[in-house]
């Protein structure tokens, strides 16, 4: 699950950096790289939004820190 975890969070990142960009420059990285495909870029967000809804969980998860 951790792994899992972490993609999401690499998905989330990304879709957070591409906001950033619109926001700060009017850039849209999502559409500049596959402005060829509109079902491509719909589905890229859909696939940002679900793993920013799984990373909710982490918001959640007892976190248990080794102490050497």
């Amino acid at each position: 699950m951790k792994i899992f975890q972490k993609i999401c969070l690499v998905f989330t990142i990304i879709g957070a950096l591409n906001w950033g960009l619109i926001g700060l420059f009017n850039f849209n990285l999502v559409y500049t790289l596959f402005k060829f495909s509109e079902m491509l870029q719909n589905v890229i967000y859909i696939i940002v939004g679900i793993c920013g809804l799984i990373n909710i969980g982490l918001l959640f998860m007892d976190i248990h820190y080794d102490h050497m």
